[in-house]
């Protein structure tokens, strides 16, 4: 499974070290025991999406630009051929369809952390090597 060290966990959320650290005090985010502390993926990933679940900025405007998004994991469903990766990225969730032999070769998972790179009506998923 796939954790996050607090300065990690932080950058990914869009939030300060202190502010990760504070949740954890708190419950609201779990660690794995380890030392130093790490959160694990999959808790990281379910408090992106809650972190997402804000009120729609009205000067948000569209544009054609071409967007990397950094972000976790939040689902995959996979069935026979093809599968669907969601990806939170801050308050921006990205879907992408690829094949099933895709995700398997990325290790795609609940967590993880990966790159999906936005150019027109295609979006390729990136994971760092490792």
């Amino acid at each position: 499974m796939t954790s996050y060290k607090i300065a990690e966990a932080a950058r990914l959320l869009g939030v300060s070290d202190d502010t990760v650290r504070r949740w954890v005090d708190a419950g609201t985010l779990p660690t794995t025991g380890a030392t130093p502390s790490e959160i694990p993926g999959e808790a990281l990933a379910a408090r992106a999406v809650e972190l997402a679940e804000t009120p729609a900025d009205p000067a948000d405007v569209l544009s054609s630009a071409r967007n990397r998004f950094v972000g976790l994991v939040t689902r995959v469903q996979a069935d026979g051929v093809m599968a669907q990766v969601d990806i939170q990225s801050g308050p921006h969730r990205v879907v992408s369809l690829m094949s099933s032999e895709a995700v398997r070769e990325l290790g795609l998972e609940p967590g993880s952390l990966a790159i999906a790179v936005v150019k027109a009506t295609t979006v390729i998923v990136e994971t760092p090597k490792g």
